[in-house]
């Protein structure tokens, strides 16, 4: 009986450490390409939200066709397209926890965009908020663990069967219907409940989209992945995930503004995205007690910039600046609206002055 289990010891032992084996340290280059890459994706994601925000209002104000109908809004959504590209190819080269933090560069982007095209005052919170922004991700690049996986389909295979990924899905699945239910039975829309389904479901495509982008680069590298099935599995869980994914977010933008919604969703997709590469990949384990706070405190100071740059921040107007309110007119009670002649045509103005967060509105408030 010893001899005839010793084979089975040996090949369980052989493969904890082939699977060991696989985590090798990366060099330099390969981590600066990884937060490159992911830099320019998110800045392309933070232009294609404001886009896909002024094809709703515009689409609310001026037509009754759905949104889906118009052209900016398509350019908006190839915009976020090519920008996912760009965070799915730094996946590759990078742990999940190391890029997943650098979505702060996202809203950093959009204040420098309402600054420089929109003609808003720098605040002083956003100078704040912009420097914790930055301080942050530093440390979280810094202290973020500096190895990584070389992702076969054997290894995404033993990942996913094991028992803290298994009881990690159960419980996301369990969260994810009770949110489901609040949100279409009870007609709860609250901005937390939406961008909580985001994050649940980013935490697949996190996971997906690491083990896709993994087994095309063993591929490309010669060590073809693409023959198992658990590509393809992987595939079908990412493309689904990134689809409910842009559904609710782009609900989430027709209903609330975009201030609300960029940080919640900032913070809601680091923190699944790191609790993603910790449960499935493993990427904190032999991470040092310290790095481990330095990283959390990075964190923390990335959340905080995030959101005093939104904070305050004048909402989106819904309504037309040709329009004026009855119930603004002295004498007048009645809400209806009454349109006086234009002198220059609204589609004359230019785009920048027509997208989100215009402090002119603030003003006439």
């Amino acid at each position: 009986m010893a001899n005839s289990s010793s084979p089975t010891e040996a090949a369980e032992m052989s493969s904890a450490q082939a699977h060991r084996a696989e985590i090798l340290e990366n060099p330099l280059q390969t981590y600066l390409l990884g937060i490159i890459i992911s830099i320019c994706g998110n800045v392309l994601i933070s232009i294609s939200l404001n886009i896909q925000k002024y094809a709703h209002i515009r689409q609310s104000q001026f037509g009754s066709k759905p949104y889906y109908t118009s052209l900016l809004w398509w350019c908006g959504v190839v915009l976020m397209g090519v920008g996912e590209l760009g965070n799915f190819a730094a996946y590759g080269f990078a742990p999940a926890s190391l890029i997943a933090p650098l979505g702060s560069v996202s809203v950093i982007a959009s204040a420098i965009i309402s600054v420089i095209f929109l003609k808003e005052t720098m605040r002083a919170s956003d100078v704040v908020g912009g420097t914790l922004a930055i301080t942050g991700t530093y440390l979280l690049v810094t202290f973020a663990p500096h190895t990584s996986t070389h992702i076969t389909a054997h290894l995404v295979q033993y990942y996913t069967v094991s028992w803290h990924f298994l009881l990690y899905i159960f419980i996301e699945a369990i969260l994810f219907f009770i949110l489901l239910y609040l949100y279409k039975m009870r007609n709860m829309k609250h901005v937390v409940v939406v961008m909580l389904l985001v994050a649940l479901l980013a935490s697949l495509t996190v996971i997906s989209v690491k083990a896709v982008s993994g087994m095309i680069t063993e591929s490309i590298k010669g060590q073809l992945q693409l023959i198992y099935p658990i590509f393809y599995v992987m595939l079908v869980i990412m493309v689904a995930s990134c689809a409910f994914q842009i559904k609710f977010l782009n609900q989430a933008m027709k209903m609330f503004d975009a201030t609300e919604v960029v940080p919640i969703n900032f913070v809601f997709f680091t923190a699944s995205a790191i609790l993603a590469g910790i449960v499935f990949y493993q990427e904190f384990e032999g991470l040092a007690l310290l790095n481990i706070f330095m990283f959390l405190f990075g964190c923390l100071l990335s959340f905080l910039g995030v959101f005093l740059i939104a904070r305050n921040r004048p909402k989106t107007k819904q309504q037309d600046r040709n329009f004026i309110a009855m119930d603004k007119i002295p004498g007048r009670s009645r809400t209806d609206k009454v349109q006086p002649k234009a002198k220059t045509p609204a589609h004359g103005r230019s785009l920048a002055a027509k997208l989100m967060c215009n402090r002119a509105g603030q003003t006439d408030e």
